[in-house]
C-alpha cells in the first residue's frame, strides 16, 4: 500500500444502487423474469443503496481520501484492476444468488487490493442464514432452533410453533413480513409456499422467541472489538395486533422519514448481567465467524431470558440520516460517534488489519 506515498491515498467506493441493479437487470435480460402474472416481489431493491446514502458515504471518503466511485456491475472488475486503488470501502450487496456478497471482495482478493470489511467466506455464511446457526450451533453458541426446507414436503412432522419463515438468504427484512409468525401448521404451509414462490429459493423455519430483542453494532477486529451502545427495538411500538417482529413493513411501509417509527431504544435499559451476556456473545459470534472491521449482529431473548444470535449482519446498512432508524449510525452516534467518524473509524480499522 506505498504506492501513493506523499498524495492522497485512493479508495474506490463500491456500491450497489438501486438504478445501477436495474439498468443491470434490464440488460441481461433477468427483468423478464417477471412479468404481468408474475409480479416482482415489492421489496425487489431493499438491499440496494439510495443515491442519497452513496453521495453521503462518497462524500465522507473524500474528506481525506481521492475516492472513486464503482457501481457493482459486470464492469467493476475491469475498472478496479484499472485503477489500482489503495483500498475498496465495499457496501456492496449485489441482488441474486446465495453468494452475491462475496462478488465484490472476491474480486478485490483476485486483484490483490485491501477491502472493507469480512472476507467471502464469512460474507457467504452469514447470508445463509442456516450455514451460519449450523456453525454457532456446533460452538454451543445460542440460537433458536431450525430447519431448512425446499418445499412443504420438508416440513417435519413434529414442527414446533410458534415459528417464524424467513427466506433462506435474503437481508434487509426482505421476506420477513408481519404475517412471517405462524401458529397453526395450515399458515406454517401456506407461508412456506409463498415464500417459495416470489423469492425462488428454500426458507428457513426458526422457533420464534417472543422475549426482548436487540441490535448490536460491532467496530473493530477480534480481540479489539468495540461493542456500541446497543438498541432494543421495542415492539409495543408497533400498529395494533402487529407481530412483535421487525418485519418489513416495519422498516420500509409503517416506519418513514416524515413519522418514523419510534421503535428504538439507545442505549437500551439493561441490567449490567444482561449487558454483559449478550456483548460476551456477540464477541463469541464475531470470533467463530471470522467478522471483520464492523457488523451489526441481532440478539433476541427465550423464555427463559437468555440471549440467541438470530441474524449476523457482516455488511451492514448505513443510512445517514438520523431520522431513518439506520441501527448501525443510530448507535454510533450514542458513542459519540458522527458519521462521518464512523465511516473513518472502519477505514482506518481495515488499514491497521492490513498493517498499512
Amino acid at each position: 500500500m506505498g504506492k501513493s506515498t506523499g498524495l492522497k491515498l485512493k479508495i474506490a467506493f463500491v456500491y450497489t444502487s438501486k438504478g445501477g441493479i436495474l439498468t443491470m437487470l434490464k440488460k441481461n435480460g433477468l427483468i423478464e423474469l417477471f412479468d404481468e402474472d408474475d409480479e416482482p416481489p415489492p421489496d425487489l431493491l431493499a438491499e440496494c443503496d439510495s443515491d442519497e446514502t452513496i453521495q453521503a458515504i462518497k462524500n465522507v471518503i473524500q474528506e481525506r481520501y481521492t475516492v472513486l466511485p464503482v457501481e457493482s456491475d459486470e464492469y467493476a472488475f475491469d475498472v478496479l484492476r484499472d485503477s489500482k486503488p489503495d483500498l475498496v470501502f465495499n457496501i456492496a450487496e449485489r441482488l441474486t444468488g446465495p453468494n452475491r456478497e462475496s462478488h465484490i471482495p472476491t474480486l478485490c482478493e483476485m486483484l490483490h487490493i485491501p477491502y472493507t470489511g469480512s472476507d467471502p467466506l464469512t460474507l457467504g455464511i452469514c447470508l445463509v442464514k442456516s450455514r451460519a446457526k449450523e456453525i454457532l450451533s456446533y460452538h454451543g453458541i445460542a440460537n433458536p432452533e431450525f430447519h431448512a426446507v425446499d418445499n412443504t414436503e420438508g416440513i417435519p412432522p413434529d414442527i414446533e410453533l410458534p415459528a417464524i419463515i424467513k427466506p433462506l438468504y435474503e437481508g434487509s427484512s426482505k421476506g420477513i413480513r408481519d404475517n412471517s409468525v405462524v401458529r397453526t401448521r395450515e399458515e406454517l404451509k401456506e407461508r412456506v409456499n409463498e415464500i417459495t414462490a416470489i423469492y425462488q429459493q428454500p426458507v428457513i423455519i426458526e422457533q420464534f422467541l417472543n422475549g426482548r430483542e436487540f441490535t448490536v453494532g460491532v467496530l473493530g477486529n477480534y480481540p479489539n472489538i468495540e461493542i456500541l451502545p446497543i438498541v432494543e427495538i421495542d415492539h409495543s411500538s408497533l400498529p395494533d395486533n402487529a407481530n412483535p417482529i421487525y418485519s418489513y413493513e416495519a422498516k420500509w411501509i409503517w416506519d418513514t422519514t416524515d413519522k418514523p417509527l419510534r421503535i428504538f431504544t439507545c442505549p437500551a435499559k439493561l441490567s449490567n448481567k444482561l449487558r454483559d451476556q449478550i456483548e460476551k456473545l456477540v464477541i463469541r459470534t464475531c470470533r467463530i465467524l471470522n467478522i471483520k472491521d464492523w457488523a451489526r449482529i441481532d440478539v433476541r431473548l427465550d423464555d427463559k431470558g437468555t440471549p440467541n444470535i438470530i441474524e449476523v449482519n457482516p455488511l451492514p446498512g448505513i443510512l445517514p440520516r438520523e431520522e431513518e432508524n439506520s441501527c448501525l449510525p443510530k448507535a454510533a452516534r450514542t458513542a459519540g460517534y458522527s458519521y462521518s467518524q464512523l465511516i473513518h473509524r472502519v477505514i482506518d480499522e481495515t488499514f491497521l488489519r492490513y498493517g498499512g
